[in-house]
């Protein structure tokens, strides 16, 4: 038999999985996943895994058969990569869980070229990752398996799937560029999406400077059509390149909200547009300055500014301008073209259009300038919100070369699993490996197709290290999600993740002798980042929450300080570090909840393609941790949001917080809503981004909505951040 010969009909492991579904004397029976995990393993893995004499001749037909790469394997001595292996075969893993199995062998194992056999188990693909990232040192690539292993620490789907790989994609997660305001940035651009859509993962790409509809262009009579013709073409270019149909190509397109077209932006994702305008898989995301929550609060008028005209007078891209700090002066002049709409009715528009679709994403653009260390200018984020990275516009010629070259982003991802990483015997020595594995995918990330990428990654070393499974945590603690207790716990392992990943970077910066580009202007440099540790005490403030850190060294004021010399005398050797991205499916690998947000479903039914439905219990699900599990749908998003909150102020890119919503709102679960209506409305929306932004959140992903029909509106694309 062999993978192909699989009858749906004759397997057990679904109907076992499905049976989880079914309570029995009112209790959900759990030992049914338990069941039909055995059963997959017995019936699909264990007859389906290609089997070697020895691990020399496995790793012999894998190279000879280009299924791997020679050249990381040939880096070590073999005797040392069979000591690795006895390690990992003495970690003794298992799944806990049917989905995690089923998510491991069905999307990321390995496979023979006719589909017939998996090459690898769990242990294979750790090796591979742990051989491939350390990069020929036999201390690192233990270190590293070591955390991926006891799934302390999982790497982003691209760099986990790909490495090793002899015929695989990039190693990294997504990417974020920029057009200017001329014809020769638009062709480039587009061209650049196709490219990076090609390679895979999502692409973001900040429209804001382009001219609005009807502005006049040099030399030519006539007006420029805007952003929208713009945002079809780049919608077509992203179905068109999609990995020959492997995965749907997804793109996201950031506008700022004062710019002219910001109305016929948020109508092309409505439903009933005219399909000559409508985008239907495009993600939307607006840049927010502060200055709109003024105004909308004000309720007065607002003025929208054509970026051309902006130009013209600042000399530089209307993205680079502090809307907030140059609103005034903005209005008073004469020659910058405007419009005005009222602040209010397009607040109710971003919120109609969230209710409709789930979009647009939220970034809240002086809040992450505001906090940001880097000399520069951060304009817009990625498919998924949790990049903010300082960018450099380039000038495109007549030629589609460069006369300036300018900086674009990559996104190097992966994530610390909080469950596990908390009962890490060295919790800054796991950190300290996760960095190691992060800085090979950004020093061997050559994107050469999309130039101002690969510069913007050579200068900048940047990662994005983040956490999943807090929930998970919470609920195996017996701590309700959003106490004071949760927050506090959120605060100091985040502050934690902070402190190790900056004495990470230090080290390599120490070893190197070198430190990301632009570093003597940053605010690490001159010690300023450092002032709210070295000033502030951050220690547990709870019992419950003394007790889990019990064992774990946590920085005082005087390590923050030795730290903070440390780093101005040497240096740091990644521009950026943090970042928490959604990590969905990947999750389920670690049998673990995703990212920081609550879970929706206690027992989560997920459809699958070609079998149907997947049950998947929440981890750690018992009697005694039902009562802390609430679905996201019935938590007060304020929980979520002062939650993101207190990891926010630790991590110096962005997180992904997706709203989850329902329909009609559970009684007293909003305090504004009493008396009113219980149906969700644009003002609820409008009451929680201000929240957001009040409490410090850079960016809001997805709105999410459970309609009364049984439906959510508002799903993620963005796969390489997701899974």
């Amino acid at each position: 038999m062999t993978l192909k010969d699989i009858d749906s009909n004759k397997v057990t492991y679904y109907d076992l999985n499905n049976e989880i579904n079914l309570p029995v004397n009112g209790q959900i029976p759990l030992n049914k996943d338990k069941e039909a995990l055995a059963a997959f393993l017995a019936e699909n893995v264990k007859p389906n895994l290609k089997t070697f004499p020895s691990l020399k001749e496995r790793f012999n037909y894998l190279i000879e058969n280009d299924y791997l790469e020679r050249e990381f394997i040939e880096k070590f001595d073999f005797h040392f990569i069979e000591k690795l292996y006895k390690f990992l075969e003495d970690a003794h893993f298992k799944f806990k869980t049917f989905m995690a199995a089923y998510k491991f062998y069905a999307q990321y194992a390995l496979r023979t070229n006719d589909n017939d056999f998996y090459l690898e188990s769990f242990i294979d693909r750790v090796a591979a990752n742990a051989l491939f990232f350390a990069d020929g040192d036999e201390k690192l690539a233990l270190a590293l398996a070591d955390e991926i292993i006891h799934q302390r620490y999982q790497p982003a789907t691209p760099s986990f799937l790909n490495a090793g790989r002899k015929r695989r994609g990039e190693l990294v997660s997504c990417f974020l560029i920029q057009v200017t305001d001329d014809m020769n940035s638009i062709g480039r651009g587009i061209n650049s999406a196709l490219q990076l859509s090609r390679i895979g993962g999502g692409v973001g790409i900040s429209l804001s400077n382009l001219r609005g509809a009807g502005a006049p262009i040099k030399n030519i009579q006539g007006a420029a059509s805007g952003v929208v013709p713009v945002m079809k073409l780049l919608e077509d270019s992203f179905s068109y390149s999609n990995q020959l149909g492997q995965r749907q190509g997804a793109g996201v397109a950031y506008l700022n909200i004062f710019h002219p077209d910001v109305v016929a932006f948020l109508s092309a994702k409505k439903e009933n547009a005219d399909e000559k305008i409508r985008v239907k898989t495009l993600s939307l995301g607006l840049v927010v300055p502060d200055k709109f929550y003024e105004l909308a609060r004000q309720n007065e008028e607002m003025y929208l500014f054509d970026p051309w005209g902006v130009e013209r007078e600042y000399g530089v891209p209307f993205s680079y301008v502090d809307i907030t700090a140059e609103y005034d002066k903005l209005v008073a002049n004469p020659r910058i073209p405007k419009k005005k709409i009222r602040a209010r009715e397009l607040e109710a528009e971003i919120s109609k259009l969230q209710q409709e679709s789930g979009y647009p994403y939220i970034l809240n653009i002086d809040t992450a300038n505001q906090e940001n260390p880097i000399s520069g200018k951060i304009i817009m984020s990625n498919l998924c919100t949790e990049i903010l990275q300082v960018q450099q516009p380039s000038i495109v010629n007549n030629t589609q070369g460069f006369d300036k070259l300018g900086t674009d982003i990559s996104c190097n991802l992966g994530s610390t699993n909080i469950v596990n990483l908390m009962a890490s015997p060295d919790f800054g020595a796991s950190v300290a490996a996760m960095v190691r594995a992060l800085t090979y995918v950004t020093d061997h990330s050559d994107i050469d197709v999309v130039p101002s990428i690969q510069k913007g990654n050579k200068l900048g070393h940047t990662i994005g290290l983040g956490a999943m499974g807090l929930h998970a945590f919470l609920a195996k603690n017996k701590i309700h999600y959003g106490s004071k207790e949760a927050i506090d716990f959120t605060n100091i392992y985040f502050m934690l993740l902070n402190y190790w990943t900056l004495k990470a970077s230090n080290q390599i910066a120490v070893e190197r002798q070198t430190t990301f580009a632009g570093f003597e202007k940053s605010k690490y440099a001159d010690g300023t980042y450092f002032n709210k540790y070295t000033t502030q005490t951050f220690q547990p403030q709870s019992d419950k929450v003394k007790q889990l850190f019990a064992g774990i060294f946590i920085p005082t004021q005087r390590d923050w300080a030795d730290l903070k010399a440390a780093v101005q005398k040497d240096g740091l050797y990644h521009q950026n570090r943090l970042a928490v991205a959604p990590n969905g499916s990947i999750s389920y690998i670690n049998d673990t909840t995703a990212s920081l947000h609550p879970i929706i479903n206690r027992i989560e039914e997920r459809q699958e393609r070609k079998i149907g439905k997947i049950y998947y219990p929440a981890p750690y699900l018992s009697n005694e941790t039902l009562p802390y599990y609430t679905s996201a749908y019935d938590t007060d998003m304020r929980k979520v949001i002062d939650t993101y909150a207190a990891a926010q102020q630790h991590v110096d890119q962005g997180m992904s917080l997706t709203l989850f919503m329902r329909s009609t709102i559970p009684a007293g679960l909003y305090d504004w809503k009493a008396g009113h209506t219980d149906k969700m409305t644009t003002r609820d929306l409008s009451i929680l981004r201000n929240y957001a932004h009040a409490k410090g959140i850079k960016s809001l992903y997805y709105v999410r909505t459970f309609t009364d029909d049984q439906n959510e509106v508002g799903a993620n694309e963005c796969e390489s951040c997701v899974i």
